[in-house]
């Protein structure tokens, strides 16, 4: 309602709290009376009145005027509006309408005005209002008017508002609704009744409940009272429920703000919801590709850290138990565990397999897949029909089915393929309550999976190779524990790279006849096989020089041929010829090595060395301290050009000698010279057990392991006692064979070797006639007692003896056959003044059954 000025009107301000209590104590039938609620049209439109005295000057102003025209009533009252308000070149036509005004006649009109200028001198601002004038009469009937005035500014803006407004509700591509202090809809867009079913004015007084289910209906009830009630928007609130005709379940985005009145009074909440369902599974997606590319680099960085198949399978199910199932087991194939060359995965996918892993986020017991439990070690195989034996023979992922009352809800059988072979099978399983595996859960599967199948098929194939390199490296050592004569022997070998486990040192011992023992300890230059293979190629080179029972000097100068010949296209003899000639780096290799070659006499303890590059042996002395022996060092082998020294020593019973390589000795953190002066300082007690004193220097010394290979030979002498030694020197005359004959059986009983007089009588006899009959100077009959007998024959003739099949009308030749019919072992060696023969005859408690005489000399015919 508009404002008529009155003498008693004491307030027009419609917030005042006055007008509101009047109208609530008017009775209902006097209704149409009542003051505007709030939130009517005068709250928005700003409208004015004041009164024109029969003077034609202001004697009423409003409140409202006050507001409009920010002029207060002292200063408004008894002024002329036309020449307050008016721009002065239309004041005369302002004092005509008033005049017509007075004079009794209406008028309505847009009227542009001017605020009067302030106190401080700032001009006033213009505008453009709307005049309503009505005349009226004063108490003493004098004639006066009432203007009611409304700023079309205002309404103009209130205009566009309300177009704009009303395009933003009806062509908003979101759902919008005005909803009222009782929480019902007051107002909905099109595309919420398009969303929802009917038209927009069907919504009306709907709530919540209508939309949504009762739990989701509460919630969102809750909050718009909250907004209500504090004014605080909501933004992006997360609502779900089901649109008319469809099951499934929607998502939408909800933005709640309340809503004013002109007044600033509270009249509802505006509702602006998106459907957010595509979003929201597209973001769903995308958490989950997120999730599983995690659980991919996951994988990458935890699976195949061991080379070990089992810890391998571990740590798969370390990855994907709880972050991608509830249970998983990992079945590998008994042949791959137990070393075949290829996983014997049948064609039916029924072959044995053994369970390696198992893990569990819900409980310890043994899972069970489609089947009886398998606890972890125990070997089995998957039924013909079974999903497992179907993934297995198809090398594709199958599902299980779940078992009626289980635990389990769905399972993935998914086979372990690398480089296009199975080697076992890993099942996920996800339990009630989870959701059941998708095909984006099975492909990630198939890729944990051949992943953890590529590691294990790595660890495989480093088994098979470390089993290799073992077996190479026992094939370049002595087999088990050396034994010597007249020797105590301990060694030690320890690889330098742990990924081959073998490398260029080695050590040996070589029984040679005579009760000798050869000892060789030597270091190719450079590391892993390509140094092994050479070291392989020089110990069969050094065993089979030493079995031609060479000098060691002449040993090492025939290995340093082969060292030169090893990396020569042409082998030996090429090298020889290209010895003068530049060596071309392109076409062949440069193989240099360090040896120390010893041969020890149990019989007279005297050690003969020669040394070609290598660092000198150690000797310890029974009382006496560590000294490293005084050894020409020589020149390399692989060299050539330089000859190699002898040296000979006289070891004492009980000494202590050790050779060794430079791994042992020398390392980046200490130089060589400290290293040999703390492993001299090591043998402290050389009285100890061979054994514990190579514990001993490989604990005490800082060896470094891991920069060089390391070898150690230790050998304690223990001479041949002199009653186990019979050394006779016989002329050269025929009655020297009968003689030798009574020397060897005195000798025999005297050791208490009675059923080795007939066969030694014999071949004694046979030796020493060849000795007389092709032989030179006088002859030496020597007995050794050892692990064997040894029985050798000296003479100072340089021809060999060599055996030949004789023929049946043939009276001689077959002396030697029958020497190597009745011996274990027998042979001949060059010596510096001529030969010797020699035979080995087996003890009698050694184990080895004797041949009898009479049928060795009937099996020569």
């Amino acid at each position: 309602m508009s404002e008529i000025p009155a003498k008693a009107t004491e307030s027009e301000d419609p917030s005042d709290g006055a007008r509101g209590k009047a109208a609530d104590e008017r009775p209902p039938g006097d209704a149409m009376w009542q003051s505007s609620p709030p939130g009517s049209i005068y709250d928005y439109i700003k409208v004015a009145s004041f009164s024109i005295s029969p003077k034609g000057l202001v004697d009423q102003w409003s409140l409202r005027a006050e507001q409009l025209f920010g002029i207060p009533a002292e200063r408004a009252i008894g002024t002329d509006p036309v020449d307050a308000f008016i721009d002065p070149d239309l004041r005369e036509r302002g004092q005509r309408k008033m005049a017509e005004i007075l004079d009794g006649r209406e008028w309505t009109g847009v009227v542009p005005f001017r605020m009067p200028d302030t106190a401080d001198g700032e001009c006033g601002r213009e505008g453009l209002a709307e005049v309503y004038v009505m005349p009226t009469r004063t108490a003493e009937g004098d004639k006066a008017a009432v203007c009611i005035v409304v700023d079309v500014r205002t309404l103009r803006s209130i205009e566009t508002d309300l177009a704009a407004s009303q395009a933003i509700f009806g062509q908003s591509p979101f759902g919008f609704l005005l909803i009222d202090t009782e929480l019902r809809v007051r107002r909905a867009n099109e595309q919420f009744a398009n969303t929802f079913g009917g038209n927009p004015d069907d919504h009306r007084g709907r709530g919540v409940h209508d939309y949504l289910l009762r739990g989701e209906a509460e919630r969102v009830a809750a909050t718009l009272r909250r907004v209500l009630e504090t004014g605080n928007s909501i933004t992006d609130m997360h609502v779900t429920g089901f649109v008319p005709g469809s099951e499934e379940r929607r998502h939408w985005s909800i933005n709640l703000y309340r809503v004013h009145s002109g007044s600033g009074r509270p009249i509802g909440v505006a509702w602006l919801g998106t459907d957010v369902t595509a979003r929201r599974d597209a973001a769903r997606e995308a958490a989950a590709a997120r999730r599983n590319l995690a659980l991919l680099n996951e994988a990458g960085a935890r699976i195949g850290n061991s080379l070990d198949l089992e810890t391998t399978a571990r740590e798969l199910l370390d990855v994907v138990v709880p972050g991608f199932c509830d249970l998983a087991t990992v079945d590998l194939y008994q042949g791959l565990l137990v070393g075949d060359e290829t996983p014997p995965g049948l064609a039916d996918g029924s072959a044995e397999l053994r369970r390696v892993a198992f893990a569990s986020a819900v409980s310890d017991a043994p899972f069970v897949g489609g089947g009886k439990s398998v606890a972890v070690g125990a070997v089995h195989h998957y039924p013909f029909n079974s999903p497992c034996a179907d993934a297995l023979r198809t090398a594709r992922p199958q599902s299980v089915p779940a078992e009626d009352g289980g635990l389990v809800q769905s399972t993935l059988a998914v086979p372990m393929v690398a480089h296009d072979t199975v080697v076992g099978l890993v099942q996920f399983a996800r339990t009630k309550g989870s959701e059941p595996f998708g095909d984006r859960d099975r492909d990630l599967a198939w890729e944990l999976a051949a992943r953890a199948a590529v590691c294990i098929d790595n660890a495989r194939l480093y088994r098979r190779e470390h089993e290799r390199a073992l077996i190479l490296q026992r094939s370049l050592l002595p087999p088990g524990d050396p034994e010597a004569s007249g020797l105590d022997i301990a060694c030690r070998y320890l690889p330098g790279n742990a990924a081959t486990e073998v490398g260029g040192d080695w050590f040996d011992v070589i029984e040679l006849p005579g009760a000798r023992t050869a000892l060789v300890v030597g270091d190719v230059m450079g590391r892993g096989l390509r140094a092994a293979v050479a070291m392989g190629e020089l110990r069969t080179a050094v065993r089979t020089l030493a079995l031609l029972d060479l000098e060691p000097a002449e040993v090492l100068a025939a290995l340093d041929e082969i060292a030169r010949g090893l990396g020569t296209p042409g082998g030996v003899q090429q090298a020889t010829r290209t010895a003068r000639q530049p060596r071309d780096a392109d076409l062949s290799e440069v193989y240099l090595a360090t040896c120390v070659y010893a041969v020890y006499d149990s019989v007279t303890r005297r050690c003969t060395f020669a040394n070609a590059g290598h660092l000198p042996p150690v000797l310890v002395e029974p009382g006496e301290d560590a000294l490293m022996l005084d050894v020409p060092p020589g020149m390399p082998l692989g060299v050539g050009g330089e000859p190699f020294e002898e040296v000979e020593v006289e070891l004492p019973e009980g000494a202590l000698l050790a050779l060794y390589t430079d791994g042992l000795v020398e390392s980046r953190d200490h130089p060589l010279d400290e290293g040999l002066q703390a492993f001299v300082g090591a043998l402290t007690d050389p009285s100890q057990p061979l054994e514990d004193v190579c514990d001993h220097v490989l604990n005490t010394l800082d060896t470094h392991h891991g920069e060089d290979d390391i070898a150690l030979l230790m050998a304690r002498v223990q001479g041949l006692p002199a009653e186990s030694v019979g050394d006779w020197t016989l002329p050269r005359e025929p009655r020297s064979v009968g003689r030798a004959r009574e020397y060897a059986r005195g000798q025999l009983l005297g050791w208490d070797l009675e059923p080795l007089v007939d066969t030694a009588e014999l071949l004694v006899s046979e030796l020493v006639t060849n000795a007389l009959r092709y032989g030179e100077g006088e002859i030496r009959l020597r007995l050794l007692l050892d692990r064997t007998l040894v029985c050798e024959v000296w003479d100072s003739g340089l021809v060999q003896p060599r055996r030949r099949r004789a023929r049946d009308t043939d009276e001689g030749g077959r002396g030697l056959q029958l020497v190597g019919l009745l011996s274990a072992a027998w042979g001949s060696r060059r010596t510096p003044r001529g030969k010797t023969v020699w035979f080995e005859l087996p003890l009698p408690d050694g184990g080895a059954g004797l041949t009898d005489p009479a049928e060795a000399l009937l099996s020569l015919f």
